[in-house]
C-alpha cells in the first residue's frame, strides 16, 4: 500500500515522533522513558476551577480519576506555543510501572499526528507513587499544528495500556480524549453536483453545456488551506450512468514519466478523485489521471488498509495538454482532464442511479512537482494532516 509522508509537528518540550507506517492506534508507542534527575512530587487540595476541559473518565476500574486539563491560550494559531495542564487523582493504590502519554490526533479518525510521551512531573511523580486522594499536576508545552486537533492521554506499560473504562470517552484504544486544540475543526466544504441531460464529450476540451452549468471550484493547498501557487479548477456534474469530473491545471511543465495502468504516478503529478459513497468512511475509491492520461484506480475496504488494483472502474478519460509534453525548455500554460466514472462499479453505491438529495463523501487533489522536485498538494476539501487518505476531512457531494 502506498502511503504520503505524514506531518512532522515539532514539540518544545517533548521530542515529537510521527511513524509513516506505523499504527499508533495498535498499542502503545514502544519508548524508553527518559528520567531526568528527579524532584518533589507535586501535588493539590483540588483541581484549579478554571479548567478549560473537564474530564471525569476514569482508569483502571474507576483507580484513577482524569479530571480534566488547562490549555493556554485557548485558541493558537498555527505554530504557536500551548501550555498543557493535566489533573488527576488517585481514587485507591494506583497500578505499579505504567508510564504516562500524551498524543496529538485528527479529531474524528484518532490519526496520530504528534508524539508528547513525557514522564509525569518530568520523573518526579511516576503513577504508583501518587497519594490517594490528593490532585496531581502535570504541566508541558506543545506547538499548535496546522490545524484545530484533539489531545488523548493515558498510561502504558510494555504493550499495554492502562483499562479506560468507559469506551464511550477513548479515540482509539485506552486513549481518553482530552482538550481540543486551537477550537473546533472548519467545516466541511459541500458540491452540489447537478443532473445533466446531455453528457459531456470527453475530448479534454471543456466547452461542453454540461460544463458550462456547473460550479466551478479552486482548490487549495491540502495541508493549510491557503492557495495554491498553481490554479487547479475543478467541476462536477452526473447523468443516470456516470459522475463527470473535469479539472483545469494551470502547469508552466507539463511532464511524467510512467506510461502504463496502474503505475505509481502518484509520485509525480496527477489529478485524482477519491469517492467514498456511501459515505461510512471505511470503503472508498481512488481514481488518478496523468498527464499522458494513465489510469490508476484502487478499491479500499477499509482506510489506507487492503488496496486492491484488481478492481476496474470503468473509468473514461480524456487530456488536453496546452503546451509541450515533457519538454522542461519551454513555458507550457497547463492541460486539462475530464473523466466519466460509472457508478455501477463503484463501491457501496447506495442507489443506482444516485436519487436527488444524496449525500457522498468525497475529495479532490492534485500533486504539482515545482521545477520537477517541490511537491505541493492541493485539495477540494483541505486535509491539514499530509495524507490524503484522510477520510475524515473529505467532503460532502450532494446530487441535485
Amino acid at each position: 500500500m502506498r502511503l504520503r509522508p505524514f506531518v512532522l509537528l515539532p514539540l518544545l518540550s517533548s521530542v515529537l515522533l510521527v511513524g509513516a507506517c506505523r499504527d499508533e492506534q495498535a498499542g502503545p508507542a514502544h519508548r524508553t522513558p527518559r528520567l531526568p534527575a528527579p524532584t518533589t512530587l507535586r501535588t493539590l487540595d483540588a483541581a484549579p476551577a478554571d479548567l478549560t476541559y473537564r474530564g471525569g473518565a476514569t482508569f483502571a476500574g474507576g483507580a484513577i480519576v482524569y479530571l480534566g486539563s488547562r490549555v493556554t491560550p485557548e485558541k493558537a494559531t498555527p505554530g504557536q506555543p500551548v501550555k498543557l495542564a493535566h489533573y488527576f487523582q488517585a481514587v485507591r493504590a494506583p497500578p505499579q510501572g505504567f508510564h504516562f502519554f500524551v498524543h496529538v490526533v485528527e479529531p474524528e479518525s484518532g490519526q496520530m499526528l504528534g508524539n508528547a510521551d513525557h514522564e509525569f512531573q518530568d520523573g518526579a511523580a511516576p503513577l504508583e507513587t501518587w497519594p490517594v486522594g490528593r490532585v496531581v499536576e502535570d504541566v508541558h508545552t506543545v506547538v499548535m499544528p496546522a490545524s484545530p486537533s484533539r489531545v488523548v492521554l493515558g498510561f502504558w506499560r510494555g504493550d499495554e495500556r492502562l483499562t479506560v473504562d468507559d469506551p464511550r470517552v477513548q479515540l482509539g484504544t485506552d486513549r481518553v480524549r482530552g482538550p481540543m486544540l486551537g477550537g473546533e475543526p472548519p467545516a466541511l466544504p459541500e458540491y452540489t453536483v447537478t443532473r445533466v441531460k446531455k453528457a459531456p464529450v470527453l475530448d479534454g476540451v471543456l466547452d461542453d453545456e454540461a460544463w458550462k452549468g456547473a460550479k466551478s471550484v479552486t482548490l487549495v493547498g491540502s495541508f493549510d488551506g491557503r492557495p495554491g501557487r498553481l490554479s487547479t479548477q475543478a467541476r462536477l456534474v452526473y447523468d443516470d450512468a456516470n459522475l463527470y469530473v473535469a479539472f483545469d491545471v494551470e502547469d508552466p511543465d507539463v511532464w511524467g514519466t510512467l506510461r502504463n495502468r496502474d503505475d505509481s504516478i502518484y509520485e509525480q503529478e496527477v489529478v485524482e478523485v477519491f469517492l467514498d459513497a456511501n459515505a461510512d468512511g471505511r470503503t472508498y475509491n481512488e481514481l488518478e489521471v496523468s498527464p499522458h492520461n494513465v489510469l490508476f484506480d484502487a478499491y479500499f475496504p477499509a482506510r489506507r488498509q487492503g488496496m486492491d488494483l484488481s478492481w476496474d472502474s470503468g473509468m473514461k478519460t480524456a487530456v488536453k495538454v496546452r503546451g509541450t509534453l515533457d519538454d522542461a525548455s519551454d513555458r507550457d500554460e497547463g492541460w486539462t482532464v475530464e473523466v466519466a466514472i460509472p457508478f455501477k462499479n463503484l463501491a457501496e453505491v447506495p442507489h443506482l442511479p444516485p436519487q436527488p438529495g444524496e449525500r457522498w463523501r468525497f475529495n479532490l487533489y492534485r500533486l504539482e512537482h515545482h521545477d520537477r522536485r517541490q511537491v505541493e498538494g492541493q485539495a477540494f476539501s483541505p486535509l491539514f494532516i499530509g495524507d490524503f487518505h484522510a477520510l475524515p476531512r473529505f467532503a460532502w457531494l450532494v446530487f441535485q
